[in-house]
């Protein structure tokens, strides 16, 4: 249990010198102590990377007509004073804040931010002791800093979204408060991702419920408590106001007021969802925080930088693909009697119909079967599922649980009919997209997307749904990166594929 909790009535500071109080949620703490190792380890990398490369033992950090004794200077520097520097940046620049820390894309722009000041320093420091020097030195070993940063911070979100989704721990217990549909909403978004930290423990209603309405929820439910006494109770570390009608706003402003010297959080959820990153700008007017709420982008230069992307990146993975392609297409031979390709009419851009190429994985007569195993149909959408189709092949069957039918669709990428990136292009008519779902069709269909790294084949129609429409409102080149990482471990760990 926690100890005794006595917050302010109205959030007066009680002196000008105390100590900030240490948060309840106590995740963070190991897990920062290890990035903060990792980017030292990275940065020490990088001089030592800068040094094998461009031999900066006669042009690199030092000045060349300065007398000897500097080599010790020079090592001390590479050594010590980088790896120094560089996690010193990162700590400036937030990347070590918990609120940014295991999910999303800003600790990674606070990564990048950090490698931007250093350049910055680095000059300023040349300039400054009047040294002289070399440019691609410093460039080498800000890129290795980099680049082994994020690779030592993506190792760290791997692990820990493992320890997360291994019975929640390292995350925060959270109370939930509001209306009971607003919190069971909240409720299953974070359940449904274990890796967000998030884990809803109870939840507190505003309002007694009325004469016989039936209140059912997976988590302790109350009602009429303080809120603060409530979160020592269930030791909890978290409040989260679902919605902003849940609470009165001057309820919420004295909530905020109560919390102040508890080292609890308090998270406000509010009522536009699926909509995240750049579109939403916080602009305060009078003391009234406006959410603003942009178009998604869906046009404009960095629509066509990721066109252009796709089709590099289809062209080279054709050619360093191509043993794997012929090695999984003579395999289909040898195995089945039919072609090697199945194409099939999918509808794609604005509802422009394509053929796509994949490998056969089924019987040659797999269409002709359909209908007589429509009753045993496991797909609750416009698909048809089952996870024992008789119509899949032996060598079918590992295809599609590595995703490697979906190789030769790098061909339509490279057409232009398909991203990487994106929804997946259905078997099915223009007519079958009405209402919300036809939003699918603004952009490229993708050889991989939210789907595929959410539960693939283990999701309802409905979640695959708002999946595909989440990403067409927020997409973004580092989402598109994101997915592509993310999609290598869930394919390697064969989820949700049949």
């Amino acid at each position: 249990m926690f100890g005794v909790i006595t917050p302010p009535s109205n959030g007066i500071a009680r002196s000008a010198f105390a100590r900030p109080v240490a948060r309840r949620a106590t995740w963070h703490r190991p897990y920062v102590a290890w990035l903060v190792l990792l980017d030292f380890l990275g940065a020490l990398a990088a001089s030592r990377t800068a040094i094998a490369l461009l031999d900066v033992a006669d042009a690199g950090f030092r000045d060349t007509a300065a007398p000897n004794g500097v080599d010790g200077m020079f090592v001390l520097v590479a050594n010590l004073g980088v790896p120094l520097g560089w996690t010193a940046l990162l700590a400036a620049c937030g990347a070590y804040d918990r609120r940014a820390l295991g999910t999303g894309t800003e600790e990674l722009k606070r990564v990048g931010r950090a490698s931007i000041a250093m350049a910055a320093t680095v000059s300023l420091l040349a300039l400054g002791f009047k040294k002289d020097l070399s440019r691609m030195t410093v460039v080498v070993v800000i890129l290795a800093a980099l680049l082994y940063t994020l690779s030592g911070r993506f190792l760290a979100r791997s692990v820990l979204r493992y320890v997360r989704r291994d019975g929640g721990r390292s995350s925060q217990k959270v109370l939930l408060v509001g209306k009971l549909s607003d919190a069971l909403a909240l409720y299953d978004v974070v359940t449904r991702n274990p890796g967000a930290g998030l884990r809803p423990i109870a939840i507190h209603l505003p309002h007694h419920p009325l004469p016989g309405e039936q209140v059912t929820a997976p988590v302790p439910v109350y009602v009429g408590w303080d809120l603060v006494p409530l979160v020592e109770e269930i030791e909890a570390d978290t409040i989260a106001v679902c919605g902003p009608a849940s609470l009165e706003s001057y309820e919420l402003r004295r909530l905020a007021w109560q919390l102040e010297g508890t080292g609890l959080d308090l998270v406000v959820v509010p009522q536009v969802t699926d909509v995240t990153g750049p579109r939403i700008h916080v602009r305060p007017v009078e003391g009234l925080p406006l959410l603003n709420v942009e178009e998604p982008t869906l046009s404009g230069l960095s629509l066509l930088a990721k066109s252009v992307l796709d089709r590099l990146a289809a062209l080279v993975g054709l050619i360093l693909l191509s043993p794997v392609l012929l090695t999984t297409a003579l395999a289909i031979k040898l195995t089945d009697p039919g072609p090697v390709m199945f194409r099939q009419t999918r509808i794609g851009h604005r509802g422009n119909a394509f053929k796509v190429w994949k490998f056969r994985t089924m019987y040659t007569n797999a269409e002709q079967r359909l209908e007589a195993l429509r009753d045993q149909n496991e797909s609750d959408g416009l698909l048809f599922k089952m996870k024992d189709d008789p119509r899949i092949t032996p060598i079918g069957r590992h295809l599609r649980a590595l995703s490697l039918d979906e190789l030769p669709q790098l061909i339509n990428v490279l057409m232009g009919q398909m991203s990487l990136v994106g929804p997946r292009p259905l078997p099915t008519e223009d007519d079958d997209y009405q209402g919300d779902v036809r939003r699918r069709l603004l952009v490229r269909p993708g050889i991989t997307g939210l789907w595929q790294i959410s539960g693939r084949s283990d999701l309802t129609w409905d979640d695959a749904v708002r999946l595909d429409l989440h990403y067409v409102d927020n997409w973004s080149l580092a989402y598109d990166l994101g997915i592509l990482w993310r999609t290598v471990s869930v394919v390697l760990a064969r989820r949700g594929a049949y």
